[in-house]
């Protein structure tokens, strides 16, 4: 295996008050097909392009307290984690191996509470 990271693609996960609705206006409006969601939670796709959409009420329990989200996917994830771990970014208890979405990933929130996921698909 490589010992560096390739960026592949950055994925925008924007917020809604309702995926279904918001599912369904893509569609119609833009030509993006959802391809998985769930009432929290969507991934929609058009060509080569990529959306996602989260949940968000502006309350407590809100997922994305504030910021915005990106997905940042790539191959061969394993130096960048590391890399992030030793400039203090992350700690190593932040790594998710084998999610139950199909993915190996970790996060992190910047001084904006933006939250930043570097993510590699599991093969």
């Amino acid at each position: 295996m490589s010992d560096k990271t390739t960026l592949l693609t950055i994925v925008p996960v924007l917020p809604s008050a309702d995926i279904e609705r918001d599912i369904a206006w893509y569609k119609e409006k833009t030509g993006f097909e959802a391809f998985f969601f769930d009432k929290m939670y969507a991934g929609l796709r058009r060509d080569n392009f990529y959306l996602h959409l989260q949940w968000h009420a502006d309350t407590e329990n809100d997922p994305l307290l504030g910021g915005s989200v990106i997905r940042i996917f790539v191959k061969n994830i394993q130096p960048i984690f590391e890399e992030f771990v030793q400039r203090g970014t992350v700690s190593v208890d932040k790594f998710r191996a084998n999610t139950p979405w199909g993915t190996n990933e970790f996060g992190f929130w910047d001084l904006n509470q933006n939250a930043i996921f570097i993510v590699e698909e599991v093969e």
